[in-house]
């Protein structure tokens, strides 16, 4: 099955040598989104909980340009900063994945890019 990558301008741009995301196999690996405005490229200022609303606004555009939505997402991973932000961060993703949950990690990171407090990636199945 041929491999096909996914872009759009309604997530932030890639600040590496690394996709948004890639179809392949039936699934779609979304790359680990961080609260970047995706018109600006900056960082969007806020606690974990404004943090989480901006990641997971940029998981569902890159959901949506690959002809997705959430309830196409099969596996997450959470990356905070801080294991004491996780219920604030857990309200937010409710809001967006909780209704048909996903499986997912949780893992604190003792660095992430940019120092934001959170990172998510998701991968979706067709």
């Amino acid at each position: 099955m041929p491999t096909k990558y996914v872009s759009t301008p309604q997530a932030p741009p890639p600040i590496g040598p690394y996709s948004q995301g890639v179809i392949s196999g039936g699934f779609l690996f979304c790359s680990g989104q961080i609260a970047l405005d995706s018109e600006t490229g900056e960082l969007v200022d806020g606690d974990v909980a404004v943090q989480t609303e901006r990641v997971l606004q940029n998981v569902i555009a890159v959901l949506r340009e690959a002809k997705m939505g959430p309830e196409n997402v099969v596996k997450t991973t959470v990356y905070l900063a801080d294991m004491a932000d996780f219920a604030r961060m857990n309200e937010i993703y409710g809001r967006y994945l909780g209704a048909k949950p996903p499986a997912r990690t949780t893992i604190a990171a003792a660095g992430l890019p940019r120092g934001v407090r959170v990172e998510i990636d998701v991968v979706a199945a067709y």
